[in-house]
């Protein structure tokens, strides 16, 4: 046996031993690989080049529209945004079965399609529907599942903050192109959270709400134009090449912060706790980027994308077997793998795979964000699936079997996003992104 397998080996022991033990997840990344480094290495030389890997994992220019992004979810989420696209919400959804679910969905939509995160929408919008809908009569677990099963499209529709890791691991993937693409498959999956939503509110008896007056509804999204409009700017001024992916984060930050001040939901005293729970956030992610950029290096150093492709080829040259095999994967790792340090592991070992039969990348990034989304709703991890449960109070037991419906209709919609390319790939082709 080589050296470079060895470590190759010594690695692929260690990640999931220290994570077993109980490690965190960036920090068993960062000794596993680390430990490998040095059997290929002098200590002092393997030190340095580590150091110099996190360094260079992390000097990406297109990584600061991460914090940015993350500091605009949080000023929404605390300046009154939520609550005007909430009610909007509620105008484009008011006739139908179980209203004021169906008002959370859209919300989620709308929030994720602003803030890029799906634990910001599932925490800001559920925090305002949960109250709604149990003064309604609705049942608490029927909201809950509803308010976790559509917050993950909030990482589809664009900015997506997973989207732009992809873009940056995957060597330099056009940025505008991954937002477009993941419009329709993020639309299908609030559609899908909305039909079984219908479904199970006719059967529970949960009624639709009265329709709106046209002035009333007129009112309302009046109100919600200045909140909307930060879709336009930010998506818009990106595609037109106004400005980048991370300008564009940067003036979702400004034009935030104005509306909640216009707005006078947010006082100036408030803002040392959002930068301070935004470089929280932000630390988490950028350390996570950091670490795994040693575990890429190791696994380009000892071939180890090259032998797992080379296995997974061996095993059958079918893509429609290859693609199946790689969407178990990703769900299984999903369920217990935050999305971000998935995207990094798994990206250099699949998309060489992928392309290898024609497969475009921006497809792919699509397909593995998908498959991480549904991770977000499923234990032992699921951060969208805590944060649901801990808006509304209840355990993950009893809100597990009421989202089973929901896990059935995104692997549905998987299929479809995986094997139907013209779902992910129409909208960058018609802007001529592709």
């Amino acid at each position: 046996m080589d050296l470079a397998t060895l470590s190759g080996i010594i690695m692929l022991i260690a990640v999931p031993v220290f994570l077993l033990t109980g490690v965190p997840i960036s920090i068993s990344i960062g000794l596993g690989s680390t430990l490998a480094m040095v059997s290929l290495l002098p200590l002092e030389n393997a030190m340095i080049t580590a150091s110099q890997r996190v360094f260079t994992g992390v000097n990406s220019f297109s990584l600061l529209a991460i914090p940015f992004f993350i500091l605009a979810g949080i000023i929404m989420n605390n300046g009154g945004i939520a609550r005007r696209l909430v009610n909007c919400a509620k105008v484009l959804s008011g006739r139908l079965p179980g209203a004021l679910a169906q008002t959370n969905v859209v919300a989620n939509m709308l929030f994720g399609a602003i803030s890029g995160s799906g634990v910001a929408a599932a925490a800001a919008i559920g925090g305002t529907m949960s109250p709604l809908q149990e003064k309604e009569g609705y049942s608490k677990v029927y909201s809950a599942a509803v308010n976790i099963a559509s917050a993950p499209t909030g990482m589809l529709i664009p900015p997506s903050n997973t989207l732009i890791v992809y873009s940056t691991v995957a060597g330099g993937v056009s940025i505008s192109a991954l937002f477009m693409a993941g419009y329709l498959p993020g639309v299908l999956w609030g559609l899908g959270v909305m039909i079984i939503a219908g479904i199970l509110a006719k059967k529970l008896g949960y009624q639709s709400a009265e329709r709106p007056t046209f002035k009333q509804g007129l009112t309302v999204f009046i109100d919600a134009i200045p909140s909307l409009l930060l879709i336009v700017i930010v998506i818009g001024g990106i595609l037109k090449g106004v400005f980048t992916a991370t300008e564009g984060s940067a003036i979702a930050v400004v034009y935030s912060l104005i509306l909640s001040f216009v707005y006078k939901s947010l006082k100036v005293k408030d803002l040392p706790k959002i930068f301070m729970d935004t470089a929280k956030m932000t630390s988490i992610v950028i350390f996570m980027i950091g670490v795994s950029s040693i575990m890429s290096w190791v696994m380009a150093f000892t071939k180890i994308p090259t032998l797992i492709a080379n296995g997974l080829l061996s095993l059958t040259d079918n893509t429609i077997i290859i693609l199946l095999i790689m969407n178990v994967i990703l769900l299984i790792v999903g369920t217990f793998m935050d999305p971000t340090p998935a995207v990094l592991i798994f990206t250099p070992i699949f998309l060489p795979i992928v392309t290898s039969f024609g497969m475009h990348p921006v497809h792919f990034g699509i397909m593995l964000v998908f498959n991480l989304c549904i991770g977000t709703i499923t234990p032992p991890v699921g951060p969208i699936l805590f944060t649901g449960c801990r808006i509304a109070n209840l355990k993950i037991e009893e809100v597990i079997k009421q989202l089973m419906p929901y896990f059935a209709v995104t692997a549905a919609i998987l299929l479809i996003v995986t094997f139907v390319p013209a779902l992910s790939m129409t909208i960058p082709k018609l802007f001529n992104l592709l």
